[in-house]
């Protein structure tokens, strides 16, 4: 089954991460940097503190004129310093099953069925993270992977979250219902508002498509559909922010 592999992502090429506080994040983690490219001259504040800890781990640093730094820039914000790193690391589905049951805690997952837009994946993974959400699965196709937009987005987040990333994400929900986790799905057509549900127990919430919401087969794979009430002329809000209330909702459920 799909969920019993280990992914890595389709590009082959280096990875990178970019922005001061980015690869500071990068830094205090235990993931491999192949280099750092600083841009001649940017020797004061944070740079200083790169430098020092690329130094402390023995990484490569290479000063770059200003126009080199932004032809290799993936972002339009590099703030003088990109890290080189390998390819990132999906985990398997049960894996982020694993990281729940070994904290002692029922699971919390968002499946995220298509979302395009780095911004919004970035957003959603940096959510996850400060919310304790187990881990993210997302599908391999017509969906943006993790990327350096993303790691800059989420404030180096993705270092701290478990991602799986699989070929079909209905047969991740059957596995995860194999499972008895609770599979609930936001839509704007669903009958009942996301905070009427208990979302205390054992959960995945799927956030769809940043323009057409969830795919008819995932829509039909939950076991819940949950709105958000709309009060405004504009009928939608942005993935992100959906998928921030929905989970915020759970985490004010099971704290209190």
């Amino acid at each position: 089954m799909e969920s019993n592999r280990k992914f890595r992502d389709d590009d082959s090429s280096r990875g990178q991460v970019e922005g001061r506080n980015s690869v500071l994040e990068l830094l205090d983690s235990n993931r491999d940097i192949n280099k750092i490219f600083v841009e001649k001259g940017e020797k004061h504040g944070s740079i200083n503190k790169i430098l020092a800890k690329a130094k402390d781990r023995k990484i490569v640093i290479v000063e770059v004129d200003k126009q080199k730094l932004k032809q290799m820039a993936q972002t339009d914000n590099h703030q003088g310093v990109i890290a080189i790193v390998p390819p990132f690391n999906y985990c398997r589905v049960q894996d982020i099953l694993d990281e729940a049951y070994n904290k002692n805690e029922k699971p919390f997952i968002l499946i995220l069925d298509g979302i395009e837009d780095p911004h919004n994946l970035g957003a959603i993974i940096r959510t996850a993270e400060t919310a304790g959400v187990h881990g993210i699965i997302i599908p391999k196709r017509r969906a943006c992977s993790v990327n350096s937009t993303v790691y800059k987005v989420s404030s180096g987040a993705v270092e701290h979250m478990k991602i799986a990333r699989v070929n079909n994400i209905n047969e991740e929900i059957k596995y995860l219902k194999e499972n008895d986790i609770w599979i609930y799905g936001t839509d704007v057509e669903a009958k009942k508002y996301y905070y009427e549900e208990n979302l205390t127990g054992a959960i995945a919430i799927v956030i769809g498509n940043e323009g057409q919401g969830m795919s008819r087969l995932v829509k039909e794979n939950c076991d819940v559909l949950l709105k958000i009430p709309m009060k405004g002329n504009i009928t939608s809000l942005n993935a992100s922010v959906s998928a921030g209330i929905v989970t915020y909702e759970a985490v004010r459920q099971r704290m209190f």
